[in-house]
């Protein structure tokens, strides 16, 4: 993991569209790396929904174990309905994280608990699915950081080429 580093760790994810929308996120939100353990993965992996291929800029590596090569100064975070869990609103992010998302169809082992430097979790009625969980969790972490980045260059840079609109009051730019 690089110096100023956010990585996301997926435990035996079993749905390739999830896993290609964690990673058109961890494209959008400057993700330097998502990680994986488990098969069911690399056994589904024909469909993708990367459609910004974000995986050409960030590696998707399967692992053994999700904390495997982790520096020493990059704090665990897990995200998952835990009794005991800090509510995300309440949650204020590290420099460097690794955000650990359990399967679609399961929870993060209480191993992988009981190593969290902070577990968090998305206070919804019901649970999100994997994509949706890691889109929140880091347009949680963008929002309350300095990097939070408001202009129109942004808007441009952004935005699909089939998207010229602009708001009438603010079409200076």
């Amino acid at each position: 993991m690089s110096e100023n580093s956010v990585s996301i760790g997926l435990s035996n994810p079993k749905s390739p569209t999830n896993v290609g929308a964690v990673m058109r996120a961890a494209g959008c939100y400057g993700v330097d790396n998502v990680i994986y353990t488990g098969t069911r993965y690399d056994r589904a992996v024909k469909l993708n929904t990367d459609t910004k291929q974000a995986l050409s800029k960030i590696p998707l590596k399967q692992q053994a174990h999700l904390l495997d090569d982790k520096a020493h100064d990059v704090k665990v975070i897990c995200v998952d309905l835990v009794e005991g869990a800090i509510p995300l609103p309440n949650f204020q992010h590290p420099e460097k994280a690794i955000y650990l998302f359990g399967p679609e169809d399961g929870t993060l082992s209480q191993q992988l608990i009981n190593q969290a430097d902070a577990v968090v979790y998305i206070p919804t009625t019901g649970c999100m699915n994997l994509a949706a969980t890691v889109n929140v969790l880091l347009y949680d972490r963008l929002a309350k950081s300095d990097k939070f980045v408001t202009d129109n260059d942004l808007i441009k840079q952004s935005r699909d080429n089939n998207n010229r609109v602009k708001v009438k009051n603010n079409a200076s730019s």
